[in-house]
């Protein structure tokens, strides 16, 4: 026979709606004093686990269509198990982490309440909601307060027509009239931009730019301001005349290679260290043959969100 406590978790844990709340230490007149509040899960249970140590940790977990508010922050995902000692949730199966700016998928993942961070993997997609970047990796972690992403295990970023990829890669974005914009974006090992070439027909022609490590900088209307490609640099863009007729394509490699924009259009380039340089002639424009280590176009990689 079921005593009466037992009766009473039971009913507990099938509970289709719970108030989960946790904060930081009681401080009112604090900012970053945020409570997380369990909106919606179809199940909790709760109970202790042996720690590393030997101890026994509390915990508390919630299964099945959950769904977090934490400020301006929606979580959502499968399973959360929450560790109240620690400020932490960690997180397993279809997690939604977004405000009204980012938004960012994985299928595991820890985030920490007190200090708004989180790493993520395990096919990691993420978008910055009003500024047309998407990004793909095999994991990330992120930071809220000092506004940057960071994607690690070959990964991807994608923007109005530039595709940058590298073995990881810093997304930092500030606040422009109320909405989160990118203005900087490094890649780190074997850094690749590809820029699509506005003036080009069909087949679509790419300016590439490679380098060790990489640091792109964009303007508040999303275009590129300077772009900076560090150790074993190479860069091949098309070259047009004064009516914009294609006269060719430019190679150049050096240590580093320095491109400026005026809105959003090559301006200037300078190579420093060791600069080589040489002119492809127009009728090798469309030969893949010329263009550099390392470049593949990967539209078909890029995540779909829902509107």
């Amino acid at each position: 026979m079921k005593t009466r406590r037992s009766i009473a978790i039971a009913a507990w844990c099938l509970l289709p709606v719970a108030l989960w709340v946790t904060s930081l230490p009681d401080n009112t007149l604090s900012a970053e004093n945020k409570k997380t509040i369990l909106e919606h899960a179809d199940q909790i249970e709760g109970g202790e686990k042996t720690g590393p140590s030997g101890t026994a940790i509390p915990y508390r977990s919630a299964v099945g269509n959950i769904k977090f508010l934490h400020g301006e922050t929606t979580l959502e995902c499968d399973r959360a198990t929450d560790w109240p000692d620690s400020e932490r949730i960690d997180l397993e199966g279809h997690i939604i982490i977004k405000d009204k700016n980012v938004e960012t998928r994985a299928d595991r993942g820890v985030y920490h309440t007190d200090s708004e961070t989180g790493e993520l993997s395990g096919n990691v997609r993420g978008r910055v909601i009003g500024d047309s970047l998407t990004t793909k990796s095999g994991r990330a972690a992120f930071d809220q307060h000092k506004n940057e992403l960071w994607l690690f295990d070959d990964a991807v970023a994608w923007q109005l027509g530039r595709q940058l990829s590298g073995d990881s890669i810093r997304v930092h974005v500030h606040e422009v009239a109320g909405k989160k914009k990118v203005d900087e974006i490094q890649v780190f090992g074997h850094a690749f931009l590809a820029v699509r070439d506005t003036l080009s027909a069909s087949p679509a022609l790419h300016d590439q730019l490679s380098g060790k490590k990489l640091t792109a900088n964009l303007d508040d209307n999303s275009r590129l301001q300077k772009v900076i490609a560090i150790s074993k640099a190479r860069s091949l863009y098309h070259i047009y005349d004064d009516k914009n007729q294609p006269s060719g394509v430019n190679f150049t490699s050096g240590d580093r290679i320095r491109m400026f924009f005026v809105e959003g259009k090559l301006d200037r380039i300078l190579v420093t260290g060791s600069p080589l340089g040489k002119e492809y002639p127009n009728y090798m424009r469309n030969d893949p043959e010329i263009n550099l280590p390392g470049f593949r176009l990967r539209d078909k990689e890029k995540p779909v969100f829902a509107p």
